[in-house]
């Protein structure tokens, strides 16, 4: 569909949609370049206040995984008025606002309309030195990979779903998604790393084909490594799992060479739709011991070494046990 776009020609635009990065990139001058995305979605969870914190997360992450500062957000809303009433909307925009604050930033104003499907999200905007991106493309051979979160979001919010679970049941998975990245964030402005990305709908496995493609490096990442959500692997052997997820199974896996011996389910984990998942931040190697240290002391939920860029099979991954 983006194929009819027309081709951007602004030279000041550094990042835009060739590649489907996290945000958009567009130089003011020599010191500074405005970042921007726009993200939002149907609601994850029954509580409002905590859809509207899960909702505000993911769109800010997307700032924090180009390595910059978020400045301000705009929230976009859609929203049944006369179904669900004006309560439910206050505690979605009061949750948003919220993460908003944590992450050290306003909400200063927005846009709304009637909906029958309540959505809500935010447009950010954040600032980083034109020389400082950590865009998808830039991943480098023998740079180590460092996941920020845990993975098996799409699947515990499925067993909410049908039933397996209840939301207090997976108030780790919550807990989780409602997390800012703005420990991968401080990381990488502190330590430095080469390319960074969050994990969203296309999975790890999916987000990380992006990045080798758009770098034309390979990845190399260790199964065991994988920090993952509890109860996760025992859902997954029940056949419980998001419809995104085996999409993505099914399309990123002639993308991805998984070792002879990973089980379906071990690489529907690979390939798992996250909803404000964590970063995946490409870091030169001997700078990896730091960055795990920052991420430390800035609160990660996971701080896990999970791989290496290669300069073998060039927009692949391979998984190994």
């Amino acid at each position: 569909m983006l194929k009819g776009l027309p081709k951007i020609t602004d030279t000041n635009v550094l990042v835009g949609h060739e590649w489907a990065d996290d945000a958009c990139v567009y130089k003011v001058n020599d010191e500074q370049a405005i970042v921007q995305t726009l993200d939002f979605f149907t609601p994850i969870v029954d509580d409002p206040y905590t859809f509207g914190q899960i909702a505000a997360a993911n769109a800010i992450s997307d700032i924090y995984a180009m390595g910059a500062k978020p400045l301000f957000a705009l929230n976009i809303v859609g929203f049944p008025l006369a179904a669900l009433g004006h309560d439910v909307l206050a505690q979605i925009l009061k949750g948003g606002a919220d993460k908003a604050g944590e992450a050290g930033i306003f909400v200063t104003g927005g846009h709304s309309i009637d909906d029958a499907e309540p959505k809500y999200g935010m447009c950010v905007t954040g600032i980083i030195h034109p020389n400082k991106i950590a865009a998808t493309n830039a991943a480098r051979p023998g740079d180590k990979l460092v996941l920020t979160k845990p993975l098996g979001v799409g699947v515990l919010t499925t067993a909410v779903k049908r039933g397996l679970r209840t939301e207090a049941q997976i108030e780790p998975a919550i807990r989780c998604m409602a997390a800012l990245n703005r420990p991968g964030g401080e990381a990488v402005e502190e330590v430095g790393a080469n390319a960074a990305t969050d994990i969203t709908g296309f999975g790890l496995g999916g987000h990380l084909v992006q990045a080798a493609k758009a770098g034309k490096v390979g990845m190399k990442l260790n199964f065991s490594a994988l920090p993952v959500l509890p109860e996760t692997m025992d859902l997954l052997a029940q056949k419980c799992f998001p419809g995104g997820t085996r999409k993505n199974w099914l399309y990123f896996k002639e993308h991805i060479d998984f070792a002879e011996g990973l089980t379906d389910e071990e690489q529907l984990l690979v390939c798992d739709a996250q909803t404000s998942g964590g970063m995946v931040i490409s870091v030169p190697a001997d700078k990896c011991d730091a960055m795990v240290a920052s991420l430390k002391k800035h609160g990660a939920l996971s701080h896990a070494v999970i791989g290496e860029v290669v300069a073998d099979h060039p927009g692949r991954i391979s998984v190994i046990r």
